[in-house]
């Protein structure tokens, strides 16, 4: 049973940055789509960022330009660079590994609870 295990979060200042990191307990999915999902208190989940097997990046557009997703496979891990914070990013961040193709789709669950792995969330709160 593969584990993911995040680190990074954290408070800011509007303004300043933090980097997530997001460390699977094996290889088993240094070849799957990794993402980082977000949800702020009594607001939806949103997909924040993904980055494909082949490294392609996909993010949500309130934060391009200001966040950027990466991975190391020799380490089993994915980050998400955060820079520019502002309030509206305060949210559990909590990343997710599948297999397939992650997509942006409605679930009850942050992330959705059929994907191969999901963190345990971290908390980002930006003032």
């Amino acid at each position: 049973h593969v584990q993911l295990v995040e680190s990074g979060g954290g408070s800011v200042q509007a303004g300043g940055s933090l980097t997530l990191s997001c460390t699977a307990s094996g290889s088993a999915f240094d070849a799957s789509d990794m993402a980082w999902y977000r949800q702020g208190r009594g607001l939806d989940c949103e997909l924040v960022s993904v980055i494909r097997g082949d490294g392609t990046t996909h993010y949500l557009g309130s934060v391009k330009g200001r966040f950027a997703i990466s991975r190391d496979n020799a380490k089993h891990t994915a980050y998400l660079q955060m820079n520019n914070l502002t309030p509206d990013d305060t949210a559990v961040y909590t990343c997710a590994a599948d297999r397939h193709e992650i997509v942006d789709r409605y679930d009850l669950a942050c992330p959705p609870r059929d994907l191969d792995a999901r963190g345990q969330g971290t908390q980002v709160t930006v003032s």
